[in-house]
């Protein structure tokens, strides 16, 4: 009853901006329902001045809400399959992360960009858009405003990747008899799975290939989302260990636990498939995971200060379009060099 009282009221509020956010992402989305989300909480805390009674509820479901989140993306990989046909993506993924990690870092130090928006922004770029900030906020205790700026700015290239790199891949000359190349080049230089999805599907359709594009697109992106494991991991030991001396370091307090149940949640699933259990019964789980996002967004654009996000928006912007070009090109040069196309 004391969790109710406490919390319920701001949870009800998020659920309730939550529900039409979902539906609305779900007709357009390239877009999606998280950015929908956070959109919406933004624009109503703009006129909401008293959230005292509401704002425990808020704060709760933007962390442990998230974090409930991310284990369920767990539900959503069937890491025998990842592990077998990502194989050949697998140099890429790990040189595109590399990259738009470094170059974030090297923003950082040359536009004096906040440190966790500067994270934020280059494992949203290198690893899986929403989710991958999503599983490392917690990990180094983001607040809202660098979430929703995080988010605003891979949401801005997700859209431009889904219009022009069907475009670019033309003209580039990749293989249309096959959707392999294009397929991989989606797979791990766009960042969020809805963008990806779109820009495989257009070049499917553009060259009759059926699904094969997206098919291939969507197994790399699978793999490159199991990065957010080791890249959680090592942010976690990283904070823990500037926060603390050395000998006082705990492994167990650093250890961010919901990452540990993601994985659990992955190995259970894969288990599962293995022994017969159809892939489709995880299904409604991985659908509550992308609804529970949503909901987390909400809470964090609640949480958030327009007018700061606007006067701050630029660096961050050019964070992202450093990261963007430079995963785009190390993924073109790879596959060159791996005869990819």
């Amino acid at each position: 009853m004391n969790f109710i009282n406490k919390y319920g009221k701001g949870i009800l509020i998020c659920l309730l901006i939550a529900i039409p956010s979902w539906i609305i992402g779900k007709m357009f989305p390239v877009i999606g329902g998280a950015v929908i989300a956070i959109l919406a909480g933004m624009i109503i805390a703009m006129f909401w001045n008293d959230k005292k009674s509401s704002e425990a509820g808020i704060k709760w479901t933007s962390k442990v809400i998230l974090q409930t989140a991310v284990v369920l993306l767990g539900f959503g990989m069937n890491l025998g399959v990842i592990f077998e046909t990502g194989k050949q993506s697998l140099p890429i993924i790990v040189c595109t992360i590399t990259i738009s990690l470094v170059l974030a870092w090297v923003m950082k130090k040359v536009l004096k960009v906040p440190s966790n928006t500067s994270i934020l922004v280059g494992v949203g770029s290198s690893i899986c858009g929403g989710s991958a900030i999503a599983a490392t906020a917690p990990v180094i205790d983001a607040d809202e405003d660098e979430i929703a700026q995080s988010i605003a700015v891979i949401f801005f290239f997700n859209v431009l990747a889904a219009i022009f790199f069907p475009i670019l891949g033309k003209e580039l000359g990749l293989d249309t008899m096959h959707g392999d190349a294009f397929g991989i080049f989606a797979g791990t230089a766009i960042n969020d799975t809805s963008s990806v999805t779109a820009a495989a599907s257009t070049w499917d359709s553009m060259w009759n290939l059926g699904s094969a594009t997206l098919n291939k697109a969507v197994t790399v992106k699978l793999t490159r989302t199991l990065a957010i494991i080791p890249i959680t991991l090592g942010l976690s030991f990283i904070r823990a260990k500037k926060e603390r001396q050395a000998s006082n370091f705990s492994l167990k307090r650093a250890f961010p636990m919901f990452i540990l149940y993601f994985i659990l949640a992955a190995i259970f699933t894969t288990v599962c498939v293995n022994l017969g259990v159809d892939s489709s019964v995880f299904a409604p789980l991985k659908e509550l995971s992308k609804f529970l996002i949503i909901m987390a967004m909400v809470a964090i654009g609640l949480n958030s200060n327009v007018i700061q996000l606007i006067k701050t928006g630029g660096k961050p912007i050019a964070v992202g379009a450093t990261c963007w070009c430079g995963i785009t090109i190390v993924s073109l040069v790879m596959q060159h060099v791996m005869r990819i196309w």
